[in-house]
């Protein structure tokens, strides 16, 4: 096989800035001498029991590394204007080996390919193609079909997709997969994260759906489906928005009580208006062997919520017999609200803004349904004449 043309996904997928720092530092280089690093540094990792610190290279290359490796390491962290920390260059080496941005002499010596300065100069017809051998138009397309994702939600449709187009099979080393990839995506502004939620860009819709271009593999109208699917979810979710600031405060005390119970809470009571203490709705919730009671006070109204409600709602604690609570606001809360909420010492208080919200209704499908669109799409491999091959084979085995 092409060196240059490698195939299967990338371990350690890096992101492509690092790459870009570690590749003309590594033109000249004998590839014995990158091994010889990379080894040494897998030799030294250290224990759970006697963990290494490697968060500065400055004061660990110069104690822990020797001769050539040493010489190696600390021109990669000099050079690279201290971006690519050695200890973590071993995704990036794969990569550039994986993908032949350099190339290897009769001497062994590292050499530029016909790709090296396209891809240094994000070149987008080759960027693309390095993207497609690793499998990320198939990680936006599933991105773009959701307003947003958890990696959880994320991970049962890329594992489907990873086993059918690569050797990995267990579920650890494909999370990984996943995990460094939506790193690179956030890094290239494909994709934003906010807590455990993945949100497509504006600018990762166009990558997943081919605008400008076509991807490999997927037709027009599957493009169109995809994107139209996305755009029905946004405006979804901005409807959601929008109905839960015009709530009734009544009815939204009663929302958040169909939530809670969907969420597993038990035992959920909206309060009566007067005699409350500023609480809403209180519950009962298991944690372990042990049930616990908590406290809800819902902040339906325009604006963002300060200080005093957590203060508020940790003094009613106690004549609900409870030992957390949780503030739950279609809007946000001010800067010194997460502070206050895990104050030592005090009463646990959980924030749930506008944004959270919205994630647990969609998730729940509280307020909102979800409708199934099946989509047929032909197994072209059926009808391949590579088929017919195998049943050749398959008689000539039973005749034999």
């Amino acid at each position: 096989m092409n060196r240059s043309e490698p195939t299967g996904f990338t371990p350690l997928f890096p992101k492509y800035s690092e790459v870009r720092q570690l590749l003309p530092i590594l033109v000249g280089v004998p590839r014995s001498q990158v091994t010889s690093l990379t080894s040494e540094l897998i030799r030294i990792s250290g224990t759970p029991q006697q963990p290494l610190d490697w968060t500065n290279p400055d004061e660990w290359i110069p104690a822990r590394l020797h001769g050539s490796d040493r010489e190696l390491a600390l021109r990669v962290w000099n050079d690279s204007d201290h971006v690519v920390n050695p200890r973590h260059m071993r995704g990036v080496y794969y990569f550039i080996n994986r993908r032949g941005l350099l190339l290897t002499d009769a001497a062994g010596i590292y050499y530029p390919s016909d790709s090296y300065d396209a891809f240094l100069e994000d070149e987008l017809n080759l960027v693309r193609k390095l993207d497609e051998a690793e499998g990320i138009p198939q990680l936006l397309g599933m991105l773009a079909t959701r307003t947003s994702a958890r990696f959880g939600e994320l991970m049962p449709e890329w594992m489907d997709f990873t086993k059918s187009v690569s050797n990995y099979k267990s579920e650890s080393a494909i999370r990984s997969l996943l995990r460094f990839r939506l790193g690179n995506l956030i890094e290239r502004d494909l994709i934003s994260r906010e807590g455990s939620t993945y949100t497509i860009s504006s600018l990762g819709v166009n990558l997943a759906t081919g605008t400008g271009s076509e991807i490999s593999g997927k037709s027009s109208p599957l493009v169109a489906v995809t994107k139209a699917i996305r755009d029905f979810n946004s405006e979804q979710v901005s409807i959601l928005r929008s109905s839960l600031l015009n709530m009734k405060p009544y009815k939204f005390e009663h929302l958040i009580r169909d939530l809670l119970e969907a969420m597993g809470y038990e035992d959920v009571v909206v309060t009566k208006e007067s005699g409350d203490r500023g609480v809403d709705v209180v519950a009962t919730v298991q944690f372990g062997i042990t049930t616990i009671t908590e406290v809800v006070q819902v902040k339906r109204h325009q604006g963002t919520i300060s200080r005093p409600t957590i203060d508020q709602l940790r003094g009613a604690l106690p004549y609900h017999n409870a030992i957390r609570g949780t503030i739950i606001t279609p809007v946000t809360f001010s800067s010194g609200c997460a502070e206050a909420a895990l104050f030592l010492g005090a009463a646990p208080i959980s924030l749930i803004d506008g944004n959270r919200l919205e994630e647990l209704l969609v998730e729940h499908e509280i307020g909102i349904r979800k409708r199934p669109a099946p989509l047929y799409e032909v197994d072209v491999d059926l009808f391949s004449d590579d088929d017919d091959e195998v049943v050749n084979d398959e008689m000539l085995a039973a005749g034999s």
